[in-house]
């Protein structure tokens, strides 16, 4: 399981804020059913394992240009390779972002501990209630919840977010999220995109409104910082490079 299964050399939307290549590990421990990367999730033959030999040589000579580098997946700390792959890239004077699920708080406090990350985001799926059906496979909030608490406890650059799915995230399940993360940080809502989905149902579920979101991100907001991305509003092209 694992392995380098997508490259971006630059994108501005995976780290906001910076320039960062983006490396995409394959293999998923979770089956959310509304998860937009099934094939990186179930490691398709169809994609290729990258060579990294080439892979660090257009780092190396972009390292001056780029702000850092985006671990993302699938859930990379499935990797077994990943703490010596950071390692490899810390070397290089890049920083790092990581993106997880949080289900594995043990290999993300090794990464923490050794000094790998400078910054985390990690997929908030919905209430505590309600994680199991989400993850699509009964996961339990328990470990997502020493994870968090791992994050909160750092001096990381953090990120919580949630994609709000209807029928899997309610108004309820993100005041639940918000009252564990009042007074200690913030939390991004991403707007659900019907697309190329896990579970085939969900190509067809409609999002919410953008309205609505706008009125629970206003009803947060008077509990922590809410951000909201992915709206009709906003900017919708990607400002990447395409795959190489």
């Amino acid at each position: 399981m694992g392995g380098i299964r997508g490259f971006i050399p630059a994108s501005m939307l995976d780290w906001p804020g910076k320039l960062a290549a983006v490396l995409f590990i394959g293999g998923c421990n979770l089956r959310c059913p509304f998860c937009h990367n099934p094939s990186l999730v179930l490691e398709s033959p169809e994609l290729p394992i990258l060579n990294w030999e080439d892979l660090h040589s257009h780092l190396f000579r972009k390292r001056g240009w780029l702000d850092g580098v985006c671990v993302t997946g699938g859930e990379p700390t499935l990797w077994g390779e990943l703490q010596g792959f950071l390692r490899t890239l810390r070397s290089m004077g890049l920083a790092i972002k990581l993106d997880t699920n949080g289900t594995l708080p043990e290999r993300l406090s090794s990464l923490i501990g050794e000094g790998l990350l400078d910054a985390v985001s990690m997929d908030l799926k919905t209430s505590p209630r309600k994680y199991g059906s989400a993850t699509g496979n009964g996961t339990s909030f328990d470990r997502i919840a020493e994870s968090m608490e791992l994050l909160l406890d750092s001096r990381l650059e953090v990120e919580f977010r949630c994609t709000v799915v209807p029928g899997l995230v309610e108004l309820e399940d993100l005041l639940d999220l918000a009252s564990f993360l009042r007074g200690r940080a913030g939390i991004t809502l991403q707007q659900f995109r019907p697309r190329e989905t896990l579970h085939p149902k969900y190509r067809e579920l409609q999002p919410y409104e953008d309205d609505l979101l706008r009125e629970w991100s206003r009803c947060l907001s008077e509990l922590l910082p809410v951000r909201l991305r992915g709206l009709s509003a906003q900017v919708t092209s990607e400002m990447r490079e395409k795959v190489v």
